[in-house]
């Protein structure tokens, strides 16, 4: 076995989306703008109220997918092709703009903590101007696995011979939510073709012999292994790989294409009400 190691470490910056909502960003900051296929990771986290209750009123996408995996709170979103998804604690949406969407993510809660992740998956050019497509599921529908010392949610992908709910075709996302107890060991075979990161949000571990801390990101480097040690307070990691698309990334806003000439005629389309043009159901439960 061949032990990924940390090959960039990218602390989160704090920064402000949507109608004033913090959030922590790794991927798509000036210290990581992309990492093939993903184009951003956002926490959030706040039992603040002032600082997640505005929400993100109805905004565009164009050419990649969100992925949004609620740990605590509720947000209700709605979209241009007619889903109304209603995210609770723990619940999973997987939505592909591709063509375009419009839609919004309004908290449902007043007070206490709202938390969770949105992640950025880029798609291959054969399919950025294709039909929008969501999936959602609750809570309890995500299957999870418990093994010696360690709990692990599979959202999307395999793990220990249990797939996630959500599955993307075009880069083969494995999304793990790992919960290890104090001093306990996750190890997982992780093929060498695809990339990988690990962002810790609660304690903190050890990757590959070198300490890593909550709120930081680890893209890893080349291996098949990803071995992984808590602190004596234990901790808690998303583990995310999946496989490069290898394409020119071009990127303004909440436009992600391969050319300048198409982020301009996405930005024509939109001013123009032409985005929108197709519709698709809800799938999920």
């Amino acid at each position: 076995m061949n032990s990924r190691r940390i090959r960039q470490l990218v602390p989160a910056s704090e920064v402000t989306e949507g109608a004033g909502v913090t959030v922590h960003r790794s991927i798509g900051t000036p210290a990581l703008r992309n990492l093939d296929p993903f184009l951003m990771l956002d926490h959030f986290g706040s039992d603040n109220p002032d600082e997640y209750i505005a929400g993100f009123p109805d905004h565009p996408h164009r050419g990649f997918i969100t992925f949004t995996y609620m740990l605590d709170g509720h947000m209700e979103h709605r979209d241009s092709m007619g889903n109304r998804g209603d995210l609770k604690a723990g619940g999973v949406q997987w939505m592909k703009a591709a063509s375009g969407v419009i839609h919004s993510e309004m908290p449902q809660q007043t007070n206490g903590l709202m938390r969770g992740f949105q992640l950025w998956i880029n798609l291959p050019a054969r399919e950025k101007m294709s039909a929008p497509a969501y999936q959602e599921f609750s809570a309890a529908a995500i299957p999870d696995v418990t093994l010696e010392g360690a709990h692990v949610r599979v959202l999307a992908g395999e793990f220990d011979g249990t797939r996630g709910v959500i599955d993307d075709p075009a880069t083969d996302v494995r999304y793990l939510d790992v919960i290890l107890a104090a001093d306990a060991r996750f190890t997982l075979p992780l093929s060498d073709t695809h990339t990988a990161f690990v962002y810790v949000f609660e304690g903190g571990v050890r990757l590959a012999g070198e300490n890593l801390v909550m709120h930081t990101l680890a893209v890893l480097g080349s291996g098949d292994t990803v071995d992984i040690q808590a602190d004596a307070a234990g901790a808690r990691f998303i583990l995310v790989a999946g496989k490069p698309i290898g394409e020119p990334v071009v990127q303004y806003g909440p436009f992600v294409m391969n050319t300048r000439a198409e982020i301009e005629e996405a930005f024509a389309d939109y001013q123009s009400g032409r985005l929108v043009q197709a519709r698709a159901t809800m799938t999920g439960h």
